[in-house]
């Protein structure tokens, strides 16, 4: 009922289909840290895509809050 396909899990519910971001089991939450010697715009760029890709990818509102969460606690983590 659900197949990955690169960065979308595709879902087929009784024939409604739905996406959302699909993140590898074995993938750790996260990214370039802060306090990193990197160009600033980089860490702007790693949420503006972050967020971008949530709302591309969620089709229902639920699948878009949850990928919301998973970013928070991503930049969380980031400290």
């Amino acid at each position: 009922n659900s197949l990955p396909f690169l960065d979308a899990q595709l879902t087929n519910n009784n024939g409604i289909l739905s996406t959302s971001v699909y993140h590898k089991p074995s993938a750790e939450p996260y990214v370039t840290p802060f306090i990193s010697d990197h160009p600033r715009d980089v860490f702007s760029n790693i949420i503006k895509t972050s967020i971008e890709r949530a709302i591309r990818y969620s089709s229902t509102f639920e699948a878009f809050n949850y990928e919301r969460r998973y970013i928070k606690l991503m930049l969380l983590y980031n400290e």
